[in-house]
């Protein structure tokens, strides 16, 4: 409470983000030893949670693995499945459909609303192998970027602040942002660069 009051937050880890479902069906990790070298051949999701002066959201976002482009992203202020089944309908809407798609083996993305979508569009799903973070690296470095360089500095008074400050650094972080592993160029450019060889439409 105190914390809350001198707008603070702990740098510890917070909510529980990845809770399986063991009646839902697990795949297999399909990424092991594989190099993924363009994009659209495989992305990646996972959720964590976003503070704000007055709690916490959940954050999910969906990156193409190659290029560490933000397909897309959307906030909830709950675990369902809904806003992670929104995210996935409108990367698929604006970029076609990957050949890979990995995740965890949290029941958002091990219920039947979202795998159905992926083998609608013939994407082979993979998941993370359990208390294996580094297997889904690219989000998790994501996760860390986002809190460092816009979160934990500019703290949300509410919801409709936090939404439009990570709008205006995921814009950034797609367009203007150079990235060391990309030979310091952004991800919009590495993905753009690739359009007309590898993207795949559904």
């Amino acid at each position: 409470r105190l914390m809350g009051l001198m707008g603070i937050s702990s740098l510890a880890p917070g909510p529980t983000t990845t809770r399986a479902n063991p009646a839902h069906i697990k795949y297999p990790y399909l990424l092991r030893d594989v190099v993924v070298d363009h994009p659209n051949q495989a992305w990646a999701t996972d959720i964590t949670y976003i503070p704000h002066v007055r709690g916490f959201m959940y954050l999910v976002a969906i990156i193409d693995w190659s290029s560490r482009k933000v397909l897309s992203w959307r906030l909830s202020n709950t675990m369902s499945t809904d806003f992670c089944v929104s995210a996935l309908t409108e990367a698929l809407a604006l970029y076609g459909a990957p050949e890979i798609f990995n995740t965890d083996q949290g029941s958002q993305f091990t219920s039947s609303q979202f795998t159905s979508i992926l083998e609608t569009h013939g994407v082979a799903i993979s998941m993370d192998g359990r208390g294996r973070a580094i297997d889904n690296v690219f989000v998790e470095r994501l996760w860390r970027t986002i809190k460092y360089e816009h979160v934990y500095l500019n703290p949300a008074a509410s919801r409709s602040e936090l939404r439009g400050g990570l709008a205006k650094y995921i814009e950034f972080y797609n367009a203007e942002r150079p990235h060391d592993g990309l030979g310091g160029r952004t991800p919009n450019e590495v993905y753009s660069e690739a359009l007309g060889d590898h993207v795949r439409v559904a």
